[in-house]
């Protein structure tokens, strides 16, 4: 069964996407971090901040805002080019579910 996917609720597209981009932001960080503190040399203030505590809850920080703004403007396109086009059409397999 072919359906259409007309709109998208901008709030939630925000949320979910700024959630995705917090939980990459978290890896991101780690690894930066962790790759970060290989590179540290004593007395190089450069380095520390870069594999600081305060960079490592930054950046997830930064990453889940940018995911909240990019996936409002994203929903907002789709809704704008969805009115224009039809919108996108998905083939869903039939079958029973609880809508939750």
């Amino acid at each position: 069964m072919i359906q259409r996917i007309r709109r998208l609720g901008v709030a939630q597209m925000a949320k979910v996407m700024g959630a995705l981009y917090f939980l990459l932001g978290i890896l991101i960080a780690a690894l930066m971090g962790l790759f970060g503190s290989m590179f540290q040399t004593a007395g190089d203030e450069s380095a520390m901040l870069f594999g600081g505590g305060a960079f490592l809850i930054a950046l997830p920080i930064l990453y889940g805002v940018i995911g909240v703004v990019a996936g409002a403007l994203i929903a907002w396109l789709y809704n704008l080019v969805a009115g224009l086009t039809g919108g996108l059409e998905l083939e869903l397999e039939g079958g029973e579910y609880e809508r939750v």
